[in-house]
């Protein structure tokens, strides 16, 4: 079969390539899936650098989120059937025309939704939905700010803050350019990451600060989180955009003496740990869009060999919203 290939670690599109590979065959308790449509995440431009903890080897095969119909059930498996439309979070492999993954994790997709659709589903929908419910705790009524607001997870936090709840919903983006992309996915504000934040949120929020803070950018605007929660708010990290390496937490005083409380956020973990999490937040999240309450409007790349440059365009900061590859 073919797949998208890391030769070996790169700051750019230099060593990957589409090559063919043995096609896996699901072992006990697992899934195959002929992927229709996969997504293009900033995880996978963390394994294309050597970030720690990302490649498992090389060359590597990228993508941690499909949608396609079942090929095959491993020993122990007896749904979905085979020929079912689903969606999985695959964590890696999912770049290529067949991905193999553990059944806990495969989701049927509902009646109206596309396979390019689903395909935001698995990782990016699902991430914005655990930061927002298990990991972040969001309630009724609370403001949330996030970080990387103009980006796929970061435009599906702006929808699915407001069904969870949100009274407000503030976004930071790294330049001005960006700012129009965060705006139409329907945040209150979007604020440039710079000199000013702290003032223009503070203004924002009436002096009261921000109840939970979204942050993908690794340590690096930590103390500025700290400076814009609000008492009892909390701070989750959930990635490390920037790839610089991660400076230690505050210490436990500065948490005391503000009230807040910092938490950590790997959508890989809950799969390994807690599948089912992954599973319910899945499953609620298509249903979502079968009802029309979430909408996804993807760029979709046709075929493999394009999936690079949406993955460089994620790299240099340019991409707006989610790429999608139909495979």
């Amino acid at each position: 079969m073919r797949a998208l290939l890391f030769d070996q670690p790169a700051g750019d599109t230099s060593t990957t390539r589409v090559g063919e590979v043995a096609t896996p065959q699901p072992g006990a308790g697992e899934v195959a899936i002929d992927v229709r449509a996969a997504g293009v995440n900033f995880i996978d431009v963390m394994a294309r650098r050597g970030d720690a903890g990302y490649a498992t080897g090389w060359p590597f095969v990228p993508g941690l989120e499909v949608a396609g119909t079942v090929r095959a059930l491993g020993a122990g498996v007896s749904w979905p059937a085979v020929g079912t439309p689903v969606a999985a979070f695959t964590a890696t492999g999912g770049l290529a025309e067949v991905a193999v993954v553990r059944s806990e994790l495969v989701v049927e997709i509902p009646a109206g939704v596309s396979f390019e659709q689903a395909a935001v589903a698995p990782g990016t929908l699902t991430t914005a939905a655990l930061l927002l419910g298990p990991t972040g705790r969001l309630r009724a009524g609370d403001s949330v700010l996030v970080h990387s607001a103009a980006g796929g997870v970061g435009q599906a936090l702006a929808s699915l803050a407001r069904l969870y709840g949100a009274r407000l919903v503030l976004g930071t983006v790294g330049g001005a350019e960006r700012a129009a992309a965060a705006e139409k996915a329907g945040y209150d504000a979007v604020v440039v990451r710079g000199d000013g934040i702290v003032d223009r949120v503070r203004e924002l929020t009436g002096g009261r600060g921000v109840d939970l803070i979204l942050d993908p950018q690794g340590t690096d605007w930590i103390e500025t989180d700290l400076e814009l929660v609000a008492a009892g708010g909390r701070i989750v990290l959930f990635g490390n955009a920037g790839g610089a390496p991660l400076a230690s937490l505050p210490a436990a005083g500065r948490l005391f003496g503000g009230n807040a409380a910092i938490g950590g956020f790997s959508i890989r973990g809950y799969a390994a740990k807690a599948p089912w999490m992954v599973a319910e937040a899945l499953t609620e999240v298509l249903q979502r869009l079968s009802r029309g309450e979430l909408q996804v409007e993807p760029t979709v790349v046709d075929g493999l060999e394009h999936a690079a440059e949406a993955q460089q365009a994620l790299a240099e900061g340019r991409g707006e919203g989610k790429y999608v590859v139909r495979v």
